[in-house]
């Protein structure tokens, strides 16, 4: 490896797919995509201009390991939720009665609840202490669905999770909200679309609320890509894997599968340590993303920067465009939701 700017040096691995489609090639004059910052800019226009370098947080010692565990290896379905109206911490044990009533009588009255032979449903709501990062954030609030099977009436088995978070969320808006509004803009779900239906519906019924899709565009998850590689030295993220999707006839989809330490490298070239800035910054996402795109192209004459990213995954998780994310481990669980927080807050209606 010849010097820190060429740090990635190797043909990556890749699997490519086509499929019918509609669009402009990927190999066509470079002037088109690749001579112009093109989506890249929005990192700048659409979002800070950088963000605090991610560091292993001492989560597991502020948070319980076993409700911790309900957060990792799972995956997760994103939405983003306005502020809860009168919502109060201390009425979970009958906000789980209400719910678990409300989910029977919707099945009673026909409402499709996928979920198997079951008899009953339990729910459970409570909170994960020690997720909230500043005193403006509120607890998180996990959900957790029980159905009862008529194999047999004392088992209960989990059916469906979901959690309401707020971490590192902006200080301003937090602080401009009545009193009697609480904000958990971030909802993570999983398990049968039938049970986040009623769930959702419940909580808009119940709190004033309104739900949305929550989609991760290429700025996010390039940010995600550098951050999480900025990780490599202190904990090993083992691989680097991004997915693009081309406007080619037919469309091509791309993996691209990067060496871990090649891509630190690549990253160390263009990010300097310095204790008096310990942030990244926007044109150094760019500069990483577009040695990533440089690479490629110099290997198999595909211009990326013309297509769409729509997958980041390291070990220490996995984000895609769709709005799903895996959480592969909790030391770095404070980097991925400060920035899904973000997100969600930015598409929360004023």
């Amino acid at each position: 490896m010849e010097g820190r700017a060429s740090a990635v040096t190797t043909p990556a691995n890749i699997h490519i797919t086509r499929r019918k489609s509609y669009g402009r090639s990927c190999m066509e004059n470079p002037s088109v995509f690749w001579q112009t910052p093109g989506h890249l800019n929005t990192l700048g226009r659409r979002g800070p201009t950088s963000r605090r370098v991610a560091r292993s947080q001492i989560t597991t010692s502020k948070v319980d390991t076993d409700q911790l565990a309900l957060l990792v290896k799972h995956e997760w379905k994103l939405a983003y939720v306005t502020p809860l109206y009168r919502f109060q911490y201390t009425q979970l044990k009958l906000y789980s009665k209400h719910l678990t009533a409300f989910i029977i009588a919707e099945k009673q009255q026909g409402v499709a609840v996928e979920v198997g032979l079951e008899t009953g449903f339990k729910v459970s709501l409570s909170t994960v202490h020690g997720m909230a990062e500043t005193e403006d954030d509120a607890e998180t609030v996990f959900i957790q669905i029980h159905s009862k099977t008529m194999f047999g009436a004392d088992t209960l088995k989990p059916v469906w999770r979901g959690w309401l978070t707020c971490v590192n969320g902006d200080c301003e808006y937090l602080r401009s909200l009545p009193p009697d509004f609480v904000s958990l803009p971030l909802f993570c779900s999983s398990g049968s679309e039938s049970l986040t239906t009623l769930v959702k519906s419940w909580f808009e019924r119940t709190f004033d609320c309104n739900f949305g899709a929550l989609f991760l565009n290429s700025t996010t998850l390039n940010w995600l890509a550098a951050l999480w590689t900025g990780c490599h030295p202190s904990s090993n993220i083992r691989y680097l894997k991004l997915s693009w999707t081309m406007p080619t006839q037919p469309s091509l989809d791309i993996l691209y599968t990067v060496n871990p330490q090649d891509a630190w490298e690549l990253w160390n070239s263009i990010h300097t340590e310095d204790s008096a800035d310990d942030r990244i910054h926007v044109d150094e996402v760019q500069r990483f993303m577009n040695g990533l795109e440089t690479h490629f192209f110099r290997h198999f004459k595909i211009y990326l920067s013309a297509g769409t990213l729509t997958k980041v995954s390291t070990s220490h998780g996995s984000a895609d465009h769709e709005g799903k994310i895996k959480i592969g481990s909790s030391d770095y669980i404070s980097t991925l939701l400060t920035l899904l927080t973000e997100c969600a807050l930015r598409r929360t209606p004023v």
